[in-house]
């Protein structure tokens, strides 16, 4: 291995690979195999391995791991965990802990489970991620402080986009680049290229690199990256984590949330898609930071648990409410995440991942916690920065994808005859629409809100509105409490499946704990009277009645309410009593299971319930009316993909915590 390139430090039992390729350490986790066992009798004698989790190499070059027993002449076999390749090298020469061996000449880029074999012994040492280096031994060029090569399996990689947030170069023919740095962002990145991937820190794909702040210094920043297919492709769209070490929200996580995302993770991946994860924000609590002392660095070990590369997204709680200046409120999550502003390429889709909040935090000061406001809107820095990117893209045809905290248009409202009314969010969205004006597709996914909505103003934009991860704030599921996942809207705590094949993209919203196909609840109103008797027995009735709303008093009416929550204008909601078809309004309406399953239980508790947390008008409400109170409704709700989901809904039907 090039030692002037990369070198092992011994941290106990644990060894890492460190790049010395800028100021600061990228560090990347290992396998430590010093209690590994031998062979069944004992002849290999060997002990004491630490693997690293990625070694680059040179081809025909050699590379020297630690370990104890290995001979010279020993052969050591890699065979591919992706596909039928494998070779085999030789030690070379060995110390007292560590073995050297050699690289063939003919070896490709990829992970290997890697092995020893001496005369009829084998033992198995780890599995490994190679990459294959190129010539990294480029020139400088006057004028531009930041250098480097992209590639991968040896080779140079051209027409890879290359920026630091502000400037914007691609790399030629041998896969070389040079910018012109004015350093701000403190990183370089790159702008993966479809059918490739970078190496994982955890789960964080590590498509960027630090630079200093220097001007003057000439830094070289190299980029390896992994040939793989992805043109089908999953991603799990994941807003609003809020993780802050409060309502038993990590242990929720840990038990619920997390099992049912690395289920679909493997679902899709038996399939034979790539899948990877993208937050929508939110990922922490700023007000509980230092109270809690739960922060962004505190986040990222359950983001490690995911099972997929996770790209990240800054929201308005990822801040560091000791700064009432959005640049430098913004400097925890780039130490800890990463850029706040960036590009990727999955198959033939263009991934934007945007910062779309102007933290103002009046009053905030160290060791002070502001009122932690702020504004919606990309500064002006990233709208320049947007224009350059996606004009490398040619063919406007090509689907993009931009993410961004919060939504680009507000909770939509709808007239007397059900027709949807939007109206913009953003402060600059028309700034940002007509940037993405020449894209005949695109799609927005935004969080923020806790609740799911789409809009469908633009002829070729389409925001999809993601509820939470965390449901409401993780209340809901917090000890004590309903023992159920909801969000202010009804829908459940879940995360938006996006599938993609080639430009071909299909999408849906999961509930946690709840098969794909549960996409819609139903409500007999005439069973809802939500009063203290029922659901609040500490408070009284006046207390409840101004959250319960309409549901305050009895009905009798034979209406029944159906919340739709993934609804868009092509989905269709057909009901039938009696074989007959009944008429369907589409309403605002509040979740009456929400305010059961939040406003009640606070109340109950003492507390005046959260402002911000309690159930809100949405419209992705439907009504009908049945001419009996103990009819059975035939319920056919059909998305837009043509896929039915269906209810037999046998009426009267209970309100009750446990419903589905």
């Amino acid at each position: 291995m090039n030692q002037t390139r990369r070198k092992f430090i011994k941290l106990g039992g644990l060894t890492t690979l460190a790049s010395l390729s800028g100021l600061g350490l990228t560090l990347f986790n290992c396998e430590s195999n010093d209690d590994v066992s031998i062979d069944e009798n004992n002849n290999l004698n060997i002990s004491g391995v630490s693997i690293p989790s990625v070694v680059e190499v040179d081809r025909n070059g050699q590379t020297t791991l630690t370990g104890k027993g290995f001979m010279v002449g020993d052969t050591i076999t890699f065979v591919s965990s992706t596909n039928p390749s494998s070779f085999s090298g030789t030690v070379v020469q060995v110390s007292a802990s560590t073995f050297t061996f050699s690289i063939p000449s003919t070896f490709e880029s990829n992970t290997y489970k890697v092995s020893v074999s001496r005369n009829n012994n084998s033992l198995f040492l780890g599995n490994i991620l190679f990459y294959v280096v190129a010539n990294t031994n480029i020139p400088d060029v006057d004028g531009k402080n930041i250098k480097g090569v992209v590639y991968s399996n040896g080779e140079g990689v051209a027409n890879v986009v290359v920026s630091d947030g502000y400037n914007l170069t691609v790399t030629d023919t041998e896969g070389r680049y040079y910018l012109s740095s004015n350093k701000k962002t403190g990183f370089v990145f790159i702008s993966i290229p479809g059918n490739y991937e970078v190496v994982n820190v955890g789960s964080a794909p590590q498509f960027f690199k630090r630079v200093s702040s220097s001007l003057e210094t000439i830094e070289q920043k190299d980029f390896s990256l992994i040939k793989v297919q992805n043109e089908e492709h999953v991603v799990l769209s994941l807003a609003d984590w809020h993780l802050a070490n409060r309502n038993n929200d990590l242990e929720q996580f840990t038990t619920k949330v997390l099992p049912d995302i690395n289920s679909t993770i493997e679902k899709y991946t038996a399939k034979g898609s790539k899948v990877y994860a993208l937050t929508l924000g939110d990922l922490t609590w700023d007000a509980y930071w230092y109270n809690n002392n739960f922060g962004l660095n505190d986040y990222v070990p359950y983001m490690n648990k995911v099972n997929a590369p996770v790209f990240n997204l800054i929201g308005n709680h990822d801040n560091d409410p000791y700064f009432s200046n959005d640049w430098e409120a913004e400097n925890k999550y780039r130490d800890s995440i990463g850029p706040t502003y960036y590009s990727f390429n999955l198959g033939k889709v263009h991934y934007v991942v945007l910062d779309s909040v102007e933290y103002v935090n009046s009053g905030g000061s160290q060791g002070t916690i502001g009122s932690r406001n702020f504004n919606e809107m990309l500064t002006n820095d990233q709208i320049e920065w947007l224009k350059k990117d996606l004009a490398t893209i040619t063919d406007k045809s090509t689907p993009i994808v931009l993410a961004m905290h919060t939504p680009l248009y507000k909770n939509p409202t709808v007239n007397a005859s059900g027709h949807q009314i939007n109206a913009k969010d953003l402060s600059n969205a028309n700034t940002l629409i007509n940037v993405l004006a020449n894209f005949s597709t695109v799609h927005v996914l935004s969080g923020h809100a806790h609740i799911n909505f789409s809009v469908e103003e633009e002829q070729n934009i389409m925001e999809h509105n993601t509820a939470a991860l965390c449901a409401t704030w993780w209340w809901t599921g917090r000890n004590g409490y309903a023992n159920n996942h909801i969000c202010k809207d009804g829908s459940p705590g879940g995360y938006g499946i996006w599938q993609i094949n080639n430009t071909d993209i299909k999408w849906r919203f999961k509930g946690i704990g709840l098969d794909e196909n549960y996409q819609f609840r139903t409500y007999d109103v005439n069973s809802i009277h939500i009063t203290a008797a029922n659901y609040a027995p500490n408070v009284n009735d006046a207390d409840l009645e101004n959250y319960a709303d309409e549901y305050a008093s009895p009905s009798t009416n034979n209406q029944v309410l159906i919340n739709v929550w993934g609804y868009d204008s092509k989905w269709k909601i057909e009901v039938s009593e009696n074989s007959l078809l009944l008429p369907v309004t589409r309403v605002a309406a509040k979740d009456p299971l929400h305010i059961i399953s939040y406003e009640a239980l606070r109340l109950n508790a003492g507390a005046k319930p959260t402002n911000a947390f309690v159930t809100n008008k949405t419209t992705h409400f439907f009504k009908v009316n049945a001419t009996t109170a103990d009819s059975t409704l035939i319920i056919k709700v059909t998305d837009r993909f043509g896929n039915v989901y269906t209810e037999n809904m046998v009426r009267p039907k209970a309100l009750t915590l446990d419903m589905v």
